[in-house]
């Protein structure tokens, strides 16, 4: 029997999103001037109040200040209106020094035996169902709020939009779990006041459905794009008013959006947030690393779909073991169990050996903050940092390595493809 499933995603503006995304650029920064920084940051936003906290071992000082302001400048909360405002904002700081008792389970003599910075269970998935290797409705989810969040800053078609959003999409699957169509598309954006509140919903409604919707279509394959259809039941802004939002209408903390940050639900999620980590807690960097494994499994055809689990014990370098469900997809003749054998067997999953293997130790966390850390294009950019006492410092740095098909041959000659 056919079933519904759906996921959901919250824009650079939402609340929790503004609290990873100050999070992740105290971390960039930390990197940028001290690789070997130690990070836990978080981050808590509500009504004109920004407060830090978390612990560090770094040989750098930042002016997290202008930081913070400057990730809230860039995100848009830039009116007094709004009720949290870059410039106006106040901002209190309770960074202080990671705990000794933590640092020496990591940090080794020699960098190979480098243990991981804390015990947990991390997850990495992959499906074919998109071209990027994502859940279909999580990456439209995204594609949503990307596209509106261009629209605002182009602020021409629609001009009245206001940072914080959020978006729900839910797909109908056949009995052999395929995409039949889009039955349901959830759009909540905020917004500037209007004179009369019918004229806002009535206006609001027809710009999502005929600017915003038609844009998504645009830039999606024929395949996708046949999914959408005249019976697609859409709720924008379905509790009428959206105009007080942002860390003003709900206060935000690190690390609250963590199935919008990874698979929208599918596969499954150890519980660890990624956001104000460096790249010792393998919360981030397993979850990037399985994500990684994932990802070139099904590219090279191994299955064509995979569930990664890795998990560590605090100060270990190696994992307590590998777990692999190909959800009965497999096509090489092998059990999951002796495809997690062989995963451990191509791949170093040793913090150390993940953290060289993807480059984790450069400032690449801020562009991850937003719109999720998954099924994102890598790329090649330079970034500029400033220090406290003004000095400058580019920076060139690979985005989302572990997006990269870079394992294809590997894996093909692993198990013979």
């Amino acid at each position: 029997m056919p079933y519904l499933f759906t996921s959901e995603s919250v824009s650079e503006g939402h609340p929790d999103k503004v609290a990873d995304q100050i999070s992740d650029a105290l971390i960039d920064n930390f990197l940028a001037w001290d690789a070997d920084s130690k990070v836990a940051c978080e981050t808590l936003v509500t009504t004109g109040q920004v407060i830090l906290a978390g612990e560090v071992k770094s040989n750098t000082y930042l002016d997290v200040q202008k930081i913070t302001r400057d990730v809230i400048r860039k995100i848009g909360y830039t009116k007094s209106e709004y009720m949290f405002e870059a410039n106006s904002c106040g901002i209190l700081s309770a960074i202080h020094e990671q705990s000794a008792d933590i640092n020496q389970g990591v940090d080794r003599q020699e960098k190979q035996q480098q243990g991981a910075g804390d015990q947990g269970m991390m997850f990495g998935y992959a499906s074919s169902e998109t071209t990027n290797y994502m859940p279909l409705a999580l990456d439209l989810a995204h594609k949503i709020l990307i596209e509106l969040a261009a629209l605002r800053r182009e602020n021409k078609e629609i001009s009245y939009l206001r940072p914080d959003a959020k978006s729900q999409v839910t797909i109908e699957y056949s009995d052999d779990h395929k995409p039949v169509r889009i039955d349901t598309i959830v759009v909540s954006t905020q917004h500037d006041d209007f004179a009369s509140e019918v004229e806002m919903q009535n206006k609001i409604r027809e710009d999502i459905i005929s600017i915003l919707i038609p844009r998504i279509k645009s830039m999606l394959p024929a395949e996708t794009q046949s999914l959408f259809n005249d019976e697609i039941k859409y709720h924008i802004n379905p509790t009428g008013k959206f105009v007080i939002g942002g860390p003003h209408g709900d206060t935000g903390l690190t690390g609250r959006k963590i199935i919008v940050d990874t698979y929208g639900g599918k596969g499954a999620h150890g519980g660890g947030a990624f956001s104000g980590k460096d790249p010792s807690k393998v919360d981030r960097s397993a979850a990037y690393a399985t994500r990684h494994i994932a990802k070139n499994l099904v590219a090279a055809g191994v299955c064509s779909e995979i569930l990664v689990q890795v998990s560590y014990a605090i100060g270990v370098k190696d994992p307590m073991g590998v777990y692999v469900n190909t959800y009965n997809t497999a096509n090489v003749g092998l059990t999951d169990g002796e495809i997690a054998e062989k995963i451990l067997e191509i791949f170093d999953l040793t913090p150390y050996g993940i953290e060289t293997r993807l480059k984790l130790r450069n400032p690449i966390y801020s562009e991850t903050a937003a719109y999720g850390h998954m099924g994102r294009n890598p790329e090649t950019i330079t970034k500029v940092f400033e220090a406290a006492n003004g000095e400058k410092k580019s920076i060139e740095v690979e985005l989302f390595t572990w997006e990269k098909l870079d394992y294809l041959e590997k894996v093909k000659a692993a198990f013979a493809l």
